[in-house]
């Protein structure tokens, strides 16, 4: 077993023999007969683990060889125990003010000499320790958030890399077509072609959503007619709602809507069809079967768009629901859903927040966008 490295500072041999014989069968003790011996001693690995310091010394007094030893990195860590017959209050506030740990008054005693060196040495492991676990945390904090912008730069590197055989893809499968009269190929290459433009529509919103996130997006604001968007999405989701006879009712400043009427907001259309099929996917996962999706336009003041479905977050997810990465039990969600559309809509000088009770079981979500006179 390692000892712990006591050094014993102090000018009368008597006073370094008495140190010397109560702590010699548990330590490792070292031993200085002046200031300028001490500094040195106090420097060469390994360094002591506490240091006893007189205070009445020639030459070099125990206050400046306190007050050198704090200021140097390699020895200001070490705990300096003043053992001295200068026991006035003074005498012991100069020390513990210069960074003394503990102060002991001569005639020393055995017993508060052992006592009082046994717990400094605890206290500076268990400082050690904490120190060392700090450091551990720090190196840990710093390789994740390294791995966090490795795997940003990886992932907007391979979406501006997967646009380029994509558009070959597509323009092969132009090709197939105009060459082919064969109704059965004309079909499947219709099929591929789609399917190339829905990737190329997502790598596109994949790299406008890192632009967000960086705050480099270039944001163009227009006329968005709000009902148009909505229509869209609920005209691509009639199959699935059909399925699970899920129904949809829309609003406009308290009215049903009526046909070809308009809800215009200031934004980007890409930016805000994402951005509602992403909330009214969720509405639409969130409800039970034979429920219904209500949605609430309003623009007295700014552009409120609410989503309401019967169905209620769970409790756990609360907190987060906004945050990256966080789906709700689904086996295929990326968790990406409901935090693009928080950055979709916060990048359009709006808001999004959402209300969920379990005892009218229903959940709302709240965008709110500018209205196209701000």
């Amino acid at each position: 077993m390692i000892k712990n490295r006591i050094l014993i500072v102090d000018d009368e041999p008597v006073n370094l023999r008495a140190l010397g014989n109560i702590l010699k069968d548990h330590y490792e003790v070292i031993i200085a007969k002046n200031g300028k011996s001490a500094l040195n001693m106090a420097n060469i690995e390994p360094v002591p683990d506490l240091i006893l310091l007189d205070i009445i010394m020639p030459v070099i007094d125990g206050y400046e060889v306190c007050r050198q030893l704090k200021q140097n990195p390699i020895t200001q860590h070490i705990p300096i125990i003043f053992v001295s017959a200068m026991d006035s209050e003074t005498d012991e506030t100069k020390g513990l003010e210069l960074g003394a740990v503990d102060y002991i008054a001569k005639p020393i005693s055995p017993s508060i000499v052992s006592a009082r060196v046994k717990t400094q040495l605890k206290l500076m492991s268990a400082y050690k320790k904490l120190t060392n676990a700090n450091k551990e945390l720090e190196q840990k904090n710093i390789a994740l958030e390294e791995m966090a912008v490795l795997r940003e730069n990886v992932g907007h590197i391979t979406r501006h890399d997967l646009k380029n055989p994509l558009n070959g893809i597509i323009s092969a499968t132009s090709l197939l077509m105009d060459e082919s009269e064969d109704e059965l190929h004309q079909n499947i290459l219709a099929n591929i072609e789609m399917a190339s433009y829905q990737m190329l529509d997502m790598i596109n919103s994949s790299l406008d959503l890192y632009k967000m996130e960086i705050g480099n997006y270039n944001y163009h604001p227009d006329r968005v007619n709000i009902t148009a968007i909505l229509n869209k999405i609920i005209s691509e989701t009639k199959v699935h709602m059909d399925t699970v006879n899920i129904t949809t009712d829309i609003q406009v400043n308290g009215k049903i809507l009526t046909e070809n009427q308009s809800f215009y907001i200031q934004g980007e259309y890409l930016l805000c069809y994402s951005m509602l099929a992403n909330l009214f996917k969720n509405a639409m996962e969130a409800s039970s079967s034979d429920s219904i999706i209500t949605i609430f336009l309003d623009n007295k003041e700014n552009g409120i768009i609410k989503i309401c479905n019967q169905g209620v977050v769970p409790i756990d997810i609360r907190p987060k629901f906004f945050d990256k990465f966080v789906t709700m039990g689904k086996s295929n969600g990326t968790g990406l859903g409901t935090y693009s559309a928080k950055l979709m809509a916060e990048t359009q000088s709006g808001s999004i927040q959402f209300d969920t009770s379990d005892e009218t079981n229903t959940t709302i979500l709240t965008v709110q966008l500018p209205n196209v006179d701000t």
